[in-house]
C-alpha cells in the first residue's frame, strides 16, 4: 500500500439497503488517495453505516465507535445514515466521533474529508428531509457473492412502531432504465445474483407510474444475470401478478420474505399495518399453489404494547400452522418519537424475552421441517467464495444453506446439485449433478 494514501475502512449496521449503500459510498472515494481495508484492522478513517430499526442497532453503533477507537486512537470516524439522520446530536456527544452525516449527505462522504483531523466537537451535516425529492442509486459489488440493488427508497407507511419514514423520506424510485443501467453494470461485474432491495420495494413506481412486477419483467431480460431474489415484500403488496411472474421465470427466485409482524388482527391494527392475518395467510397460499419447494420467511414482532398473553398465542397458533421455512423474530423496542412509544400497556422485558425464544424454537422446528422436504431434490445453488473449515457453502434458488467439500473453482458459480441431508451444522449435504 502507498503510505501517503489514508487508510478507509467501513462498517454496516442493519439492512441489505445498508450494504448497497455503504459500496457505492466507498466507491466515490479515489482510489488514488485511499486504500480500503477491513474493519477489523487499523486505519485512519472509519466509516460507520447505521441503522435505528432497533435500540440494539444504536448500542452496535457505539460499540463499534469504542471498538474503533481503540483498534486506532487517533482515526477519524464518520458516523452516518439513519442513526446520524435521526439523533445527531446523540451521537456527535459521543467521545471519537468527528463527523455526523444524514441520510442524503452520506453520499457525499468523500468531499466533507478534505481535512481529516480530529475534532474536539463533531461536525454534523444533517438536513430535514421534508423537502428531498432525490433517488441515490446504489449497488454493492466485490463485497459478496451476489450483489444488493437498490430499486426503491423511503416509506410512507405509517407504521406505529417504525422510525424509517423519519430516518429515510418519502417512498420514491427512479425510472425502470436508470435500474436497467445499474443492473448491466453489474452484471459486466461477473455476478451472477442480484437481490432487489430497498425499505418498500413492492411500492416501486409510486413515483414514476410504473410498477415492482413491471421492473422485474425488464430486469430478468438483462444478460449476464442468472438469478433475482425478492429481499422484502409487505404482504398487500405481492400481487398475483408478482407471483405468476416469478412461477412462468427460473430467474426470480422461488424465495420470498414477508413481513407478517404479528399474527393478531388486534395488534396488526394497533401497528397500523396495511393487512390482516388473513391476507397474510392467502399471500402464502398463493405462493405455494404456484411454486410448491418456495422458501417463505417472515418478520415477527413480539412484546408489542397491549400484546396480552392470548394475543401472542393468537400469533404462535397461527404461525405454527402455516407453512413458513423461517422466523426472523424481534424483541419490541420502543423507538424516541413513535406512536407506539406511547402505547399502554407495556409488555415486561422478561414476557417481551420468553415470547421471542418460543418463536426462536418455532423458526428452527419450521426450517428443519422445510429443509427436510427438499431431501433429494434437485435444485440449482450459487456457491460463496468464501473458505469455511475445508468447506465451501452456498444457497439454493429457495433459500437452504448448503456445504461442500471446498473446490476453489465452485466460488461464485451457479451448479446444479441434488440435496442429500442435513448435517449436524444445519446446513444440507449435497452432491453435484
Amino acid at each position: 500500500m502507498n503510505p501517503e494514501k489514508k487508510k478507509v475502512a467501513f462498517h454496516t449496521l442493519g439492512c441489505k439497503l445498508n450494504f448497497a449503500e455503504t459500496s457505492t459510498i466507498s466507491r466515490s472515494f479515489p482510489p488514488e488517495k485511499f486504500d480500503r481495508v477491513p474493519s477489523n484492522s487499523k486505519a485512519d478513517i472509519y466509516v460507520i453505516n447505521t441503522c435505528s430499526v432497533t435500540d440494539v442497532a444504536d448500542k452496535k453503533c457505539r460499540q463499534a465507535i469504542k471498538k474503533f477507537i481503540s483498534l486506532s486512537p487517533d482515526a477519524f470516524i464518520a458516523v452516518v445514515g439513519c442513526y446520524a439522520q435521526l439523533k445527531p446530536q446523540e451521537i456527535s456527544s459521543i467521545p471519537g466521533v468527528d463527523l455526523v452525516l444524514g441520510t442524503n449527505e452520506k453520499f457525499n462522504l468523500s468531499d466533507y474529508l478534505t481535512a481529516v483531523n480530529k475534532k474536539k466537537i463533531a461536525e454534523i451535516h444533517s438536513c430535514d428531509l421534508a423537502s428531498t425529492d432525490g433517488f441515490n442509486p446504489s449497488f454493492s459489488m466485490g463485497d459478496r457473492t451476489r450483489s444488493f440493488l437498490k430499486v426503491q427508497d423511503g416509506c410512507d407507511y405509517g407504521c406505529s412502531y417504525c422510525t424509517i419514514p423519519r430516518a429515510r423520506g418519502k417512498s420514491r424510485n427512479p425510472e425502470i432504465s436508470v435500474i436497467i443501467s445499474e443492473a448491466e453494470r453489474i452484471a459486466e461485474s461477473g455476478v451472477k445474483e442480484i437481490v432487489i432491495t430497498g425499505v418498500n420495494i413492492g411500492d416501486f413506481g409510486k413515483s414514476t407510474g410504473d410498477s415492482f412486477t413491471r421492473l422485474l419483467g425488464e430486469l430478468i431480460r438483462v444478460p449476464g444475470i442468472e438469478r433475482f431474489r425478492i429481499s422484502s415484500i409487505e404482504p398487500n403488496l405481492l400481487t398475483d401478478e408478482l407471483i405468476d411472474l416469478a412461477s412462468e421465470n427460473v430467474k426470480i427466485l422461488p424465495h420470498f420474505h414477508i413481513p407478517l409482524q404479528s399474527g393478531c388482527d388486534k395488534i396488526l391494527g394497533l401497528m397500523r399495518r396495511r393487512y390482516t392475518r388473513d391476507v397474510f395467510a392467502t399471500r402464502i397460499k398463493m405462493i405455494l399453489d404456484n411454486l410448491p419447494l418456495a422458501g417463505i420467511g417472515a418478520d415477527v414482532i413480539v412484546g408489542f404494547p397491549g400484546e396480552s398473553d392470548s394475543d401472542f398465542e393468537d400469533t404462535y397458533s397461527f404461525l405454527r400452522e402455516i407453512p413458513l421455512s423461517y422466523l426472523h423474530v424481534f424483541t419490541f423496542s420502543e423507538r424516541p418519537g413513535t406512536v407506539a412509544e406511547h402505547l399502554s400497556p407495556k409488555v415486561l422485558y422478561r414476557d417481551r424475552e420468553e415470547r421471542s425464544k418460543r418463536l426462536i424454537a418455532l423458526s428452527h422446528e419450521k426450517n428443519a421441517i422445510f429443509n427436510k422436504l427438499n431431501i433429494g431434490t434437485e435444485t440449482n445453488v450459487l456457491f460463496e467464495k468464501t473458505y469455511s473449515d475445508g468447506l465451501i457453502t452456498g444457497f439454493t434458488s429457495n433459500y437452504i444453506r448448503v456445504e461442500y467439500p471446498w473446490e476453489s473453482k465452485l466460488a461464485g458459480e451457479i451448479k446444479k446439485v441434488r440435496l442429500k441431508n442435513i448435517s449436524p451444522s444445519g446446513k444440507m449435504s449435497i452432491e453435484l449433478i
